[in-house]
């Protein structure tokens, strides 16, 4: 036998009590909580973000958006891309068919995705199956980094480099500093086989982290945090042939002992395999919302920029 193995009946000179190890274990590792996990919702919950169709205990209903017409409105505007003659049944079914035939998650990523997001502008404001390590907790520290399977975010240089520094544990995502920052546009996916409710935990989750990097953002060289009941941040699920979308805003605490609260509203469900009109209103407001919330990062860089430099107070 190796001499420093402990024999049958005893133990080596230098090992550590079984009773002693598993104690430093527990005291030395936290078990993080992920979307997967059931105790991941009441989490979130507790640490005041709240899922869709949340009520609080005295049965109230949290309250929408202050901008949720204006958002609804931006959504529902035609596209000429996604029109009758441009979008033909024709093309319907070819999306319904690479549906049908994407059997895992990363096949409805590929093949289905690209379909109802179409083309974009800058392909370095996209990116996804990115750990979200850079940023400060949500909650309580114990949740895995998010970690969305698309994201929408600014180009770094887009904003002042002072600037991100100062706010980096907010809006920058990863440590590799040439990703996306500032992403307030998500999507969950799942293949046939996932769970709905995965897609939506992780939602609730993504939305959250985007709405309270705009919130950093836009409250930045202001002498108190803006909180102006607004959302700023979109998130979607696809699961099924079905698509999901909600707004995340946050609220002002109505004490200084409390915090902040993250709202997740659903806007729409649209079964993108059912019929080529409801496709077409799909993909018509989700390229609306990531052309809306690009808009909604571009207006917060140029004015946290232009507090930077002082030409505006």
């Amino acid at each position: 036998m190796n001499p420093t193995d402990a024999s049958a009946g005893g133990r080596s000179s230098g090992s550590v009590p079984a009773a002693e190890e598993k104690s430093i274990t527990e005291t030395t590792s936290t078990k993080s909580t992920g979307p997967y996990d059931r105790a991941f919702q009441q989490n979130l919950i507790d640490g005041s973000v709240y899922p869709r169709g949340y009520k609080y205990p005295d049965g109230r209903i949290p309250r929408k958006p202050a901008n949720w017409d204006e958002i609804n409105h931006r959504l529902a505007q035609r596209r000429a891309s996604l029109s009758s003659s441009k979008f033909s049944a024709g093309a319907h079914e070819t999306f319904v068919d690479a549906d049908s035939n994407a059997f895992k998650e990363k096949e409805v990523g590929d093949s289905v995705i690209p379909i109802i997001g179409g083309r974009f502008k800058d392909a370095r404001c996209v990116s996804g199956g990115v750990p979200f390590r850079n940023m400060a907790p949500l909650t309580d520290g114990t949740l895995v980094p998010g970690n969305p399977d698309i994201y929408h975010g600014a180009r770094p240089e887009q904003l002042d480099q002072q600037v991100r520094s100062r706010l980096h544990d907010h809006i920058v995502p990863s440590t590799q500093d040439d990703l996306p920052m500032l992403p307030n546009f998500f999507l969950a996916v799942k293949g046939p086989d996932g769970s709905l409710a995965v897609a939506e935990r992780q939602a609730c989750y993504d939305g959250a982290l985007g709405a309270r990097a705009m919130h950093a953002l836009r409250s930045f060289g202001n002498d108190e945090p803006v909180y102006d009941e607004n959302a700023y941040s979109v998130t979607s699920t696809y699961h099924g042939g079905q698509l999901k979308m909600f707004t995340s805003h946050m609220t002002q605490p109505t004490s200084p002992s409390d915090r902040a609260e993250y709202i997740m509203t659903q806007v729409n469900g649209w079964s993108m395999t059912g019929n080529p009109e409801t496709f077409r209103q799909g993909a018509t407001a989700f390229r609306n919302a990531r052309d809306w919330t690009k808009e909604q990062r571009d207006q917060a860089i140029e004015k946290a920029n232009m507090r930077q430099t002082g030409a505006l107070c």
